[in-house]
């Protein structure tokens, strides 16, 4: 099975940048579809942002689209998120999310999880 660990979070103010990426060990990529999602304390885990195995199609929460790029290089088996216009609302810690291809993209559940990865936006 895959293991997923992001990097990339930080403190940044409102307005600022940050790119956030995701590096997987144990398999390649490429049998995945993958996605980026996020909590905030107090609140349930959201969807932010999902690609499919082969880059074609992206799908973004509606709060983060023209702000949020997802992309892969299946290559170097990593993910990214670049999170540009940041506001305070997207504090939260950002997960890394996997599905195997076999599913249609788009459906289903993500069945591999990293550990998260802070991000902290402050006005």
């Amino acid at each position: 099975q895959v293991q997923l660990v992001e990097s990339g979070g930080g403190l940044v103010q409102a307005g600022g940048s940050l790119r956030l990426s995701c590096t997987a060990s144990g398999r390649t990529i490429s049998m995945y579809h993958m996605a980026w999602f996020r909590q905030s304390p107090g609140k349930e885990r959201e969807f932010v942002a999902s690609i499919s195995w082969g880059g074609g199609f992206t799908n973004y929460a509606d709060s983060v689209k023209g702000r949020f790029t997802i992309s892969r290089d299946n290559a170097k088996n990593l993910v990214y998120l670049q999170m540009n216009s940041l506001k305070p609302e997207d504090t939260a810690l950002y997960y890394c999310a996997a599905q195997p291809r076999t599913v249609s993209y788009g459906t289903g559940e993500y069945e591999y999880w990293g550990q998260g990865t802070q991000v902290t936006v402050s006005s």
